[in-house]
């Protein structure tokens, strides 16, 4: 809980690109999954813990839907 993160240290967790990761980050972010707070030049980004339960919740409800 709590937990923060820098574009630099989701790159090197991840295989993609910093640009791809970036560009993803940016679209949580747009959709309310993610927040980011810049401190001096570094962007931290955590997550919305509402937005991805509601997100989740969507989901089992289409699948259970079907």
């Amino acid at each position: 809980p709590g937990e923060r993160l820098t574009v630099g240290q989701i790159v090197a967790a991840s295989t993609l690109s910093r640009s791809a990761v970036a560009h993803h980050l940016k679209v949580l972010r747009e959709a309310g999954v993610l927040h980011a707070e810049k401190v001096g030049k570094e962007v931290w980004y955590r997550t919305a813990p509402d937005a991805v339960r509601t997100g989740l919740a969507s989901v089992l409800a289409y699948l259970q839907d079907m």
